[in-house]
């Protein structure tokens, strides 16, 4: 929003929220009709053109993000936050109006008639239209939005982000759009009127705004030395992302819309921007000081990526209408994923002090690990991202599995390999609320939950268990007396249950009104009481000084990741030189652990307090 909010900053459709799209319904049951009956196939034209915009966007977003994640010649290497993402999710608001324009055009100016396909002098002249009045107009319609009454009642709300992204580029008030279509519409309104328009020069021209709307959006530099080189005079009819950029970062150069003549002529370009655009093409690909290795958990954790939809990977994972609707497309996403991707790639960069955390995903599921047939390829891909690693000297790399197979078979990596365990188990016990005599344990018997129950046991506090068989496998890894505090129970249950995978329907009803469940897994277990309490999986808080993010871990809130994550990230800032991984090696000191974690910013969930004596 605008410091100080003008008229018209508002979109009309703003109370509809999530259901803008059905302003545009009438006009999709006209075209859908309208094409049927061969009436006026045009209409139609106008949604394809709708969905294209989108997806040539959605292509730009992901594309730029990947980019920058890798470090690739980033021009602001600044950070950008959830309050840039829930801004920018309107972005779409644009596509919408710019639609219902051309469709009311169609209807009240062309009627019935068909445009023709292809008229070559309506090309040129809506590209000499655009190359004179649109950019003349638009340079000096933008220096009368940088005075100070205009900005602080519109363009102020574009400048709120200094770090830009594709998207970033049609995040104006509505107010604004109004004008931008005005002076856009120009060639389109001309060459109608001469009778040169054509549904190809309509289309290219929308698509080149576009296009170059996003590239002087995405905050890296992609433009070959050589584009200029052929042919110098083009600097003048083709800005560059970081032309654009330094209008972000100075406000009061590079007004331009495309074509940065009008700034050299009228003596407003930034006397930077060359040296800025030679630098970055110098820049070489940031390498990180940790990795870490991660997988999609379900269909829907896709969305989850930060190359996916900005808006939907900034809040928890949840069962939302929308998805439904776009189950088709989820699949198709998840089979071209895990079908032909062949090794690891990055989708997110965090730093966290003086660490640079790069996050890669291993293309798989996690119904994938529990088949034979996925093995082999998985075990793969994560070594060949471990050798990968430890040629970019990376210093630690935390996978989220036990990796002792990868340590025993290259003994001399310098990379030091964490899975987490340590730190997750610590956040678990830390969970458990003060004064907790007993609890009962339910779940698969993992590294964490060994360690869990050792802890607990050696602190005086009972552990229960309902299977004789989980009984005995436990007991072999506690010594001395502590094994007393292990108990076999059928009819006493806590209120404090330490679930993991494993734990049925029928076991969720055993446990007593106001029970709190604890998970110790990576996954939470499905809130089956609504009389019963249910914490998150082990996860923390992370600092305020941790940079770039702008994504949910899954189900975890905002700003808060996963122990496992946190712990590889805490083993790298430590600089500790073992490797923690491996079901049969002994843990990390879960103390030691912990205490980097809260001395490094990370804090722990604090659950609501349940009045509950334990």
């Amino acid at each position: 929003m605008a410091s100080r909010p003008g008229l018209l900053t508002e979109w009309p459709w703003t109370p509809l929220g999530s259901f803008k799209y059905l302003v545009l319904a009438p006009l999709v049951i006209d075209s859908i009709y309208s094409y049927a009956t061969m009436r006026d196939v045009d209409k139609l034209l106008i949604l394809v053109v709708m969905v294209g915009r989108v997806v040539h966007s959605q292509m730009w977003i992901s594309f730029a993000r990947y980019k920058t994640a890798k470090g690739t010649k980033r021009i602001v290497n600044k950070s950008i936050e959830f309050n840039q993402v829930d801004r920018e999710r309107t972005w779409d608001d644009q596509v919408i109006f710019n639609t219902l324009v051309i469709y009311l055009a169609k209807v009240y100016v062309l009627g019935t008639n068909t445009l023709p396909f292809w008229r070559l002098d309506g090309v040129v002249q809506v590209a000499l239209l655009h190359a004179g009045p649109v950019e003349f107009i638009y340079y000096w319609f933008h220096r009368a939005l940088h005075h100070h009454f205009l900005y602080s009642r519109y363009h102020s709300h574009h400048h709120s982000s200094i770090v830009t992204e594709p998207i970033t580029s049609v995040v104006h008030p509505f107010a604004e759009h109004i004008g931008y279509t005005l002076i856009l519409g120009i060639p389109l309104v001309t060459t109608l009127l001469c009778g040169t328009v054509s549904a190809a020069s309509v289309t290219l021209y929308i698509t080149y705004i576009d296009f170059m709307n996003n590239l002087g959006h995405c905050n890296f530099e992609l433009i070959p030395r050589s584009f200029f080189s052929l042919f110098p005079p083009i600097k003048y009819l083709c800005y560059t992302p970081s032309f654009h950029s330094l209008h972000h970062t100075q406000f009061r150069t590079n007004y331009s819309l495309f074509m940065p003549m009008y700034d050299y002529i009228y003596g407003t370009n930034d006397k930077c921007s060359d040296s800025l655009y030679e630098s970055l093409l110098e820049q070489e690909e940031e390498k990180p000081e940790a990795i870490h290795l991660t997988h999609l958990i379900s269909l829907d954790s896709i969305y989850h990526l930060r190359l996916g939809f900005a808006s939907f990977s900034s809040h928890p994972l949840s069962s939302r209408f929308y998805l439904v609707l776009m189950k088709p497309i989820t699949l198709i996403i998840s089979f071209v994923l895990t079908s032909f991707s062949s090794r690891t790639f990055v989708f997110e960069r965090n730093r966290f002090g003086d660490l640079t955390l790069h996050s890669h995903l291993l293309p798989k599921f996690s119904s994938h690990y529990k088949s034979q047939q996925q093995k082999e390829s998985i075990n793969k891909l994560i070594e060949t991202a471990i050798l990968e690693a430890e040629k970019k000297d990376v210093r630690g790399e935390e996978l989220n599995g036990y990796g002792e197979m990868y340590v025993r078979k290259y003994p001399k990596l310098k990379i030091k390999i964490v899975d987490g365990t340590s730190l997750a188990a610590a956040v678990v016990v830390h969970s458990i609320p003060a004064g907790t005599r007993e609890v009962l344990f339910r779940g698969q018997i993992t590294k964490v939950a060994r360690a869990i129950v050792i802890s607990l046991c050696q602190s005086g506090i009972k552990v229960m268990v309902l299977h004789k068989e989980e009984h005995c496998m436990l007991a072999r890894f506690i010594g001395g007396d502590c094994k007393e505090n292990l108990v076999l129970t059928t009819n006493d249950y806590p209120m404090i249950w330490l679930v993991g995978d494993g734990l049925s329907k029928k076991e969720q009803k055993l446990a007593r009104k106001r029970t709190l469940f604890i998970p110790y897994s990576q996954f939470p277990p499905r809130e089956l009481r609504k009389n019963c309490f249910y914490h998150t999986t082990p996860a923390m808080t992370i600092p305020d000084s941790a940079q770039n993010i702008d994504s949910c871990e899954n189900w975890l809130g905002r700003r808060v990741m996963s122990a496992w994550r946190v712990g590889g990230i805490v083993h790298a800032l430590e600089g500790w030189e073992e490797h923690e991984c491996g079901l049969e090696v002994p843990m990390v000191n879960p103390p030691r652990v912990w205490e980097a974690a809260l001395r490094n910013g990370f804090k722990p969930l604090v659950f609501p307090s349940l009045d509950v004596v334990y």
